[in-house]
């Protein structure tokens, strides 16, 4: 009797000391969570500013479950892309709709594309959405090209080696969109005139005549000298320091000139000198800048610009990237994106004149909504869209944020 109860015993003390030891460890990792918390939280809250977002993005990184669930900001490729596309019946956009530059006026998107006729000339058509996406109207006819606005010759030298996007009989293409204080919409534009010269040229208008359609638009004037080959010039969309601030440069540097008055190139004897490098950024997705995309997007953490470039590594494929410049001196970075923002991955992105190219002239914030506009494959119009605060908040955090397309949506075969 005595040895079956003295078993018991022990069996019942094992039990119990592994039941104590068991509390003790929960305990004990409890109290460490307890401490690991007290001291991370908050030294978390007193770090404000530029160095604490730096901090945080830091650690962040640091944890891989964190990326996994929050890497990637949300910004969707419409359903509806492409938006524009060409049109048999309208002889001057019989080839291509592409590179549009965008506005906002009132709460209606205004663009303008690059269309490529029957006889290869560059026109740009117009093209309003009261939503950002759907196309309300688009006339038959062009709103501007170069030649019929009364512009001098681009230049007298000998032919250049240029390639465009299969508009081989010059013309404007790829244009930029502003509406400045003065209530004036200034165009930038690339004035190629068929193997002689590619330039960077600016014309005006009316806010009232362009919302209208009367395309009363002024001469164009030469920003870029003759004899040089200059794409992706961009215009601030308002005065910085009380002068206009021209954006010609991006690679190795950002490069900004500032002028008083833009009437300053109508004689054509002044031009802007810029410098660039296509390789910069060695072992980078952006290690081949083409240039900047869309004009500059005022924002609470200063100057959006979206910007195109390839991977040395990856040739022949336009990517989108973006980064913030300073609010005041945009010569200096402030934040960059550290991977593409877009890269060509859907049938409109690699189906038409140039396969693999995303190329974007024109970005607007309407209702908080960032709407980003491209050319997909230098042969049609589409549109991408994102939360702006989200967007700028990823490309701060974490320098990776994207433009992705939304799950469910449905995407044309």
């Amino acid at each position: 009797m005595t040895l079956p109860r003295k078993h018991s015993v022990v069996i019942t003390r094992k039990k119990q000391a592994r039941r104590t030891r068991s509390a003790e460890t929960s305990k004990g990792r409890a109290s460490a969570a307890r401490t690991r918390k007290k001291t991370v939280t908050p030294r978390s809250k007193r770090s404000s500013g530029a160095t604490g977002r730096r901090l945080r993005a830091k650690s962040a990184l640091r944890s891989p479950r964190v990326l996994r669930r929050q890497r990637f900001v949300t910004i969707q490729r419409h359903e509806a892309n492409p938006i524009i596309e060409p049109r048999g019946e309208n002889f001057w956009e019989i080839k291509a709709t592409f590179n549009p530059a965008a506005i906002n006026v009132d709460g209606r998107v205004h663009l303008l594309y690059r269309a490529i006729g029957g006889d290869d000339m560059s026109t740009l058509g117009y093209a309003v959405s009261d939503d950002g996406v759907t196309i309300a109207e688009r006339p038959e006819t062009f709103a501007f090209e170069h030649r019929n606005q009364g512009a001098g010759p681009l230049t007298t030298v000998p032919k250049i080696n240029y390639l465009s996007g299969g508009g081989c009989a010059g013309g404007s293409e790829d244009p930029r969109l502003v509406l400045m204080e003065n209530d004036r919409v200034y165009l930038t534009y690339t004035a190629f005139d068929g193997w002689g010269s590619v330039r960077i040229a600016l014309s005006s208008i009316a806010k009232d005549d362009f919302i209208n359609r009367r395309w009363q638009w002024s001469r164009p004037i030469f920003l870029s000298p003759p004899g040089e080959v200059h794409k992706n010039w961009v215009l601030f969309p308002e005065k910085i320091n009380g002068k206009f601030a021209i954006l010609h440069s991006i690679s190795p540097e950002v490069l900004v000139d500032y002028v008083d008055d833009l009437s300053e190139f109508e004689d054509d004897e002044k031009n802007i000198k810029s410098s660039y490098s296509r390789f910069s950024n060695v072992d980078e997705w952006d290690s081949w800048v083409r240039g900047a995309g869309p004009p500059p997007l005022r924002t609470r953490l200063g100057w959006l610009l979206f910007y195109h470039a390839m991977d040395a590594r990856d040739p022949n494929r336009y990517k989108l990237g973006a980064m913030i410049l300073d609010a005041h001196d945009p010569t200096k970075i402030v934040y960059r994106s550290r991977v593409p923002v877009l890269a060509p991955e859907e049938w409109y992105e690699n189906t038409g004149w140039k396969s693999g190219v995303i190329y974007s002239c024109g970005a607007v914030v309407k209702d908080g909504e960032l709407y980003v506009y491209y050319g997909g494959a230098d042969s049609v119009v589409c549109v991408a869209m994102a939360d702006l605060d989200h967007f700028l908040e990823e490309i701060v955090r974490y320098g990776t944020p994207r433009l992705t397309k939304k799950e469910g949506v449905k995407v044309k075969k």
